[in-house]
């Protein structure tokens, strides 16, 4: 028991963002991204309504999505806030990835409010990042604003929104130290 204590220690505190920057040009394997996304599937969830839903984007598809980010961009960017390094990231970032996968939520208003739905696709992703991490791949979840504007292209349900994108890779970065301040300061005991 205290072994798979220090185990799961090791693994929450050494999981960082790692930027598609950092990736290499090594491919994850299908068997990997199941395994990642497996993981994802016992998160908690308020009346078990399991809100998580997954498009996993590889290959042409990845760039096909970045082309579409990019597009959703410009489109709906006004002129005087547009940034043409942010429209050329959108392309680059899906290159440097080995995958993509955009992170939705099915949500079920007669049931729940929304906020519980997103805590639950947030554990869902966290079980992904701590699953990534065990087996040596770099993710990082970024909440590009243009991604909400591709219900089309995502094939979107009704009762589903898009919460962001997780990008994947193996990666060079080198281990760095968490920056957390102490938790003594972040919690009140109560005891009477």
């Amino acid at each position: 028991m205290e072994k798979e204590l220090e185990v799961l220690q090791s693994i929450i505190k050494r999981r960082r963002s790692v930027f598609p920057v950092s990736f290499t040009q090594e491919e994850i394997s299908v068997e990997s991204i199941e395994t990642i996304l497996e993981s994802a599937n016992y998160a908690p969830t308020h009346k078990l309504t399991q809100p998580w839903r997954f498009s996993v984007f590889r290959k042409e598809g990845k760039t096909r999505l970045g082309e579409e980010l990019a597009r959703a961009y410009k489109e709906h960017t006004p002129a005087e806030l547009f940034l043409q390094k942010k429209y050329d990231s959108f392309g680059l970032k899906f290159q440097q990835s080995s995958c993509v996968i955009v992170l939705k939520a099915q949500l079920h208003p007669a049931l729940l409010p929304e906020w519980e739905e997103v805590a639950a696709l947030a554990c869902a992703v966290q079980n992904m990042a701590l699953t990534a991490e065990a087996m040596n791949i770099g993710a990082y979840w970024s909440s590009p604003g243009p991604v909400a504007n591709m219900p089309e292209f995502l094939e979107l349900q009704d009762d589903e929104k898009v919460y962001g994108v997780f990008y994947m890779g193996y990666h060079n970065a080198p281990a760095a130290e968490a920056k957390r301040t102490p938790m003594a300061q972040k919690v009140k005991w109560i005891e009477a």
